[in-house]
C-alpha cells in the first residue's frame, strides 16, 4: 500500500475497507480484536503486541467490546501507526468529498453511518438506462435522470424496473405476468418489492436485513446495495468458460481449463487485462481496479489491443499528460469501442474500484479478443444443482462470495459461516484458522478448518458418514453437494419450524397434510400424494397453494391448461415468481418442478407452508 498522506483519499479507505472485510465475522460488520494484529500486518504496519494487550485492557476496564466496526478500528490505527496520517485521517473517514452520509434506522444501536457515492448513483443510474432503453413497456420510467439527486429512488419505488433489471442480469428470473403494473396501491407495491426482494435473493443477491419497505422508501445505502449486487452478477454471468470460451487462452503454467473455471471473474478480469498488456510489450501488472489504473494507460493500452481493425483510437497514454483529459480520452474510445460508458473521468483517476471493475467487466463482455483452440474446450458448466446452492450460500451472506462451489468451500470458512447461520452460535471462532493462511502451514490450517466444519454438521444433525475434512479440502463434488443440500433442507424445516412454533422439527408427511388440508379448505382440485407424485409437473398443485394462501392472488387465465412440456415450463414458471411474490422465498427453478425434483419440490412446499403460516 502506497505511503498513506496528511489528507487520506477515498481509495486509501476503500483499500483499509477490503482489508478489513476479510476478518468480518459472520452475520455482522465487525471483527474481533483477536484478528486485529493480522490486520494491521495487512495495512503494511507493525505494531508491538504490548500496545495492542494495552488496547484490549483498556477497552475491557472501559466495559467496552472485543470486536471493533469499522469506523473504531480507523480510530485505533490511525493513533498507532507510525505513517504520517494524525488527526486528519480521522477527518478524512468523516468527511470526504462526493460522498453523501445517510443514518441508518433507529434500530442501530451503534449509530452507524452509511455513506455512499455520487458516482454510484449516477452510473447505476446511467447503466439501467443502457440495460432496458430497449424495452418499450419502460417508456414512462426511462431514462432515469443521472444528474437528479435522488432520481434513481423515485423510480425505482414500485418495483417495476427492478423486476426488469433483475431479469437483465439472469434472463427469466421473473416471469413477468405476476408483476403489478396497472392502478398500483401501498399493496401491490408492497408486493412487487417483495418479489424483487425474494427473486434477487434467489440470484445469490445477500438481502439480509433489506426489507421491501426499505426499497419503497428508497434508502439510499440499501437500494444501491442492492443494485451493485445485481449489476455484478449481470455483468459476472458471462465471465466463464462457457460465455467466452476465448477464456482458456489465459491459462498459465500447467493449469487446465478445469483449474481456470474455478477462478472468480475478478481473477479472470485480471487476467484478462494483463495477457492483453503482455501481449502489446508493456510490462505492467494490473493487481487491482483502483489504484493500478487510476492514470488511464491501462485502459489506453487495453483498448488500442482489443479494438476491432476498422476502429482507430487514439492512445492518450503517449498523447496527454493530464490526468483528467487522459480520462477523458479513454471513455471517447470507448465510445467508438460501442462501450458507451457509465464512469467519469474522475471515477477513473480517483480509482474507483467498483465502477472500474463494472467498466472493465462492460469491456470484456463488449471485446474479449481471446484465440483459442475449440478441440481444446471441455465442457464444464455448472449444474443446476451447483448454481442453486451456491447461490443460496451467497444469498445468506456467506464472504467472500462462493464462485464455484467446490473449490471456494476448501479452507472451511464459507462452510463454517453457512453452519452459524442456520444455527446461530454453533460455530465457535476460536477453533476456526481465519485468513490470510501462513504460507508453510497453510494446507494444514484449512484441512484443520474442515475437519472442524464436519464435527459441527454431525452436531446440526446432518449425515457425514464417509464425510471427512479431506474430501472437502480436496473438493469432492458428490460428498460436498450432499453435505451442502442436507443443510439447505435442514435450514428451510428450521426455518418452518420457528414459524409453526414447534419444539420439534417438522417432517415431510406434516407438510403435505398441510398442502392438501389448506388445498381443500378453498375447495381446490388438486391434491399432491408426496413429493415426487408426478401430478406435481403441471404446477397446479403449487398455483392453487398460492391462491389459498392469498386468495384471489392468482390470474388463472394466465396458466396453461394443456399437457406440453412448453406449458408445463411455462406454469413452472409463473408459479415460482407468484410463490416470491406472495413471501415465499423459493430458490427452485422452473426445471424443478417440471422434472419433479424430490428435494426442491420440499423446499418449494416447505417456503409455502412457511409463507401461509405468516399470513
Amino acid at each position: 500500500m502506497a505511503e498513506l498522506k496528511q489528507k487520506v483519499s477515498f481509495e486509501e479507505i476503500a483499500e483499509f475497507r477490503s482489508k478489513f472485510d476479510k476478518y468480518v465475522l459472520p452475520d455482522s460488520e465487525k471483527i474481533n480484536m483477536e484478528n486485529f494484529d493480522e490486520l494491521i500486518k495487512e495495512c503494511d504496519e507493525q505494531i508491538p503486541q504490548f500496545k495492542l494487550r494495552k488496547i484490549v485492557c483498556d477497552r475491557r476496564a472501559a466495559g467496552e467490546s472485543d470486536e471493533l466496526d469499522f469506523g473504531e478500528f480507523l480510530d485505533i490505527f490511525s493513533k498507532l501507526s507510525t505513517k504520517t496520517i494524525g488527526a486528519n485521517f480521522k477527518q478524512a473517514v468523516e468527511k470526504r468529498e462526493n460522498l453523501t452520509t445517510v443514518s441508518t434506522s433507529s434500530a442501530s444501536a451503534q449509530g452507524t453511518k452509511h455513506s455512499f457515492l455520487d458516482a454510484e448513483k449516477e452510473m447505476f443510474s446511467s447503466w439501467i438506462n443502457t440495460c432496458l432503453k430497449d424495452d418499450s413497456s419502460l417508456k414512462d420510467y426511462l431514462p432515469i435522470d443521472a444528474k437528479k439527486p435522488n432520481a434513481i429512488f423515485a423510480a425505482l419505488k414500485d418495483g417495476i424496473i427492478l423486476c426488469k433489471f433483475i431479469n437483465w442480469a439472469v434472463a427469466n428470473t421473473i416471469d413477468e405476468r405476476v408483476m403489478n403494473r396497472k392502478k398500483l396501491t401501498v399493496y401491490t407495491i408492497h408486493e412487487n418489492q417483495t418479489l424483487v426482494l425474494n427473486s434477487a435473493m434467489a440470484i445469490g443477491c445477500s438481502i439480509v436485513n433489506i426489507g421491501a419497505e426499505d426499497l419503497i422508501e428508497g434508502k439510499p445505502h440499501l437500494v444501491l446495495g442492492l443494485l451493485w449486487q445485481i449489476i455484478r452478477i449481470g455483468l459476472f454471468n458471462r465471465i466463464n468458460i462457457k460465455h467466452c470460451p476465448g477464456i482458456s487462452a489465459l491459462l498459465e503454467g500447467d493449469e487446465s481449463i478445469a483449474d481456470v473455471s474455478k477462478l472468480s471473474p475478478e481473477e479472470i478480469l485480471l487476467r484478462w487485462v494483463n495477457y492483453h498488456i503482455r501481449e502489446t510489450g508493456y510490462s505492467r501488472i494490473v493487481k487491482n481496479f483502483s489504484e493500478d489504473i487510476k492514470d488511464s494507460e491501462v485502459y489506453s493500452i487495453l483498448m488500442k489491443k482489443i479494438a476491432p481493425l476498422t476502429v482507430d483510437l487514439d492512445e492518450p497514454h503517449i498523447t496527454e499528460a493530464d490526468l483528467t483529459k487522459r480520462a477523458e480520452k479513454v471513455l471517447e474510445n470507448a465510445k467508438k469501442l460501442d462501450c458507451d460508458s457509465f464512469v467519469r473521468p474522475n471515477d477513473i483517476v480517483e480509482g474507483n474500484p467498483k465502477l472500474n471493475l463494472a467498466f472493465m467487466c462492460h469491456l470484456f463482455n463488449s471485446h474479449p479478443s481471446l484465440v483459442f483452440d475449440e478441440s481444446e474446450i471441455i465442457d464444464i458448466e455448472e449444474t443446476r444443482e451447483e448454481k442453486t446452492l451456491r447461490n443460496w450460500m451467497n444469498s445468506l451472506g456467506v464472504k467472500p462470495q462462493v464462485h464455484h462451489l467446490f473449490s471456494d468451500l476448501s479452507d472451511g470458512i464459507a462452510l463454517a459461516q453457512l453452519f452459524e447461520q442456520i444455527k446461530p452460535g454453533v460455530v465457535k471462532w476460536k477453533s476456526m484458522t481465519m485468513p490470510p493462511f501462513p504460507k508453510l502451514s497453510g494446507k494444514m490450517k484449512k484441512l484443520e478448518n474442515c475437519n472442524y466444519v464436519v464435527t459441527i454438521a454431525d452436531e446440526l444433525k446432518l449425515s457425514v458418514v464417509g464425510i471427512g475434512g479431506q474430501d472437502i479440502y480436496e473438493g469432492n463434488k458428490k460428498l460436498i453437494l450432499g453435505l451442502v443440500s442436507q443443510a439447505m433442507h435442514f435450514y428451510t424445516l428450521s426455518l418452518l419450524q420457528s414459524i409453526a412454533g414447534s419444539d420439534k422439527p417438522v417432517k415431510d408427511d406434516q407438510i403435505i397434510t398441510w398442502v392438501n388440508d389448506k388445498l381443500q379448505q378453498h375447495e381446490k382440485a388438486s391434491k399432491i400424494a408426496n413429493f415426487k407424485d408426478p401430478t406435481i409437473a403441471t404446477s397446479q398443485a403449487i398455483i392453487d397453494l398460492i391462491d389459498s394462501i392469498k386468495p384471489n392472488s392468482v390470474y388463472y387465465p394466465a396458466v396453461q391448461t394443456t399437457d406440453t412440456d412448453e406449458a408445463k415450463f411455462s406454469n413452472a414458471k409463473f408459479a415460482i415468481s407468484m410463490a416470491r411474490k406472495v413471501g415465499a422465498r423459493i430458490y427452485g427453478l422452473p426445471e424443478d418442478i417440471v422434472e419433479v425434483n424430490p428435494k426442491m419440490v420440499m423446499t418449494i412446499f416447505a417456503c409455502l407452508m412457511a409463507s401461509g403460516l405468516k399470513s
